[in-house]
């Protein structure tokens, strides 16, 4: 069989495996948003010792690297409990990445003018209200680029879930590849090069995707000179 054929018979289950990665991208993209708002808020206009808590949590997951936090769900945590794969590295990687995403929240709630609240409370607004119909809808147009930053990373972070045990995503199906490539030599090579090349693509291809989704968003909601700048790094 040529080089060409047994790498695009390599190629085809990526296909499968993408679905894969995909479903966990979504669950821990709902997992961190869900928890963003919450972190943010409390750390802006919480009492002190909820502010405490969240700023440990806070650097707790972001100084720990994803695959870490991985294997500390799925080995030590959940396993035992009988939580499907998907879930596990879903949580696992979603709480991780709504630590990144509480700061870049934070940041635009803080950028949006301090008059604004005291504006909407001398209107008769409770804070609940003022942060949910007053500062909640600047924040959020002020977070979007910086969200599309941590959602680069959150595709890429993605690979480690192939240490999660029972889930065929990209990285594991490429893996599980390895040997079979490695046998066949055309040219004097084996084919593990361009089969990890056409992986990258994959995950480049999500990557754009979900960025180009993010800035159609930014455009829509854009109010010319309302902007903060400044990315929270991973």
């Amino acid at each position: 069989m040529s080089g060409t054929a047994v790498l695009w018979q390599s190629v085809r289950p990526l296909f499968g495996a993408a679905t894969v990665t995909l479903e966990v991208l979504g669950l821990l993209l709902i997992v961190g948003l869900a928890l963003v708002a919450v972190l943010a808020f409390t750390q802006t206009y919480g009492p002190r010792p909820l502010r405490y808590f969240c700023v440990g949590y806070e650097q707790l997951f972001r100084g720990i690297p994803p695959i870490v936090v991985l294997l500390f769900f799925w080995n030590g945590l959940l396993q035992p409990l009988h939580v499907p794969g998907v879930l596990v590295a879903a949580v696992a990687l979603g709480l991780r990445s709504a630590a990144y995403q509480s700061q870049i929240f934070r940041g635009a709630v803080l950028a949006v003018a301090p008059g604004q609240m005291a504006a909407a409370r001398s209107l008769g607004m409770s804070k609940i209200q003022a942060i949910r119909s007053v500062i909640s809808p600047q924040a959020l147009r002020l977070a979007i680029p910086p969200w599309a930053n941590e959602y680069s990373g959150v595709v890429k972070d993605t690979a480690f879930i192939c240490v999660v045990g029972g889930l065929i995503d990209l990285m594991r199906q490429a893996l599980l590849k390895v040997p079979t490539l490695a046998m066949h030599r055309p040219l004097g090579t084996n084919l593990i090069l361009p089969y990890f090349i056409i992986l990258g693509l994959f995950y480049l291809v999500l990557t754009y995707i979900g960025n180009s989704l993010l800035v159609l968003l930014e455009r829509r909601l854009r109010i010319p000179g309302f902007e903060m700048k400044g990315k929270v790094e991973r």
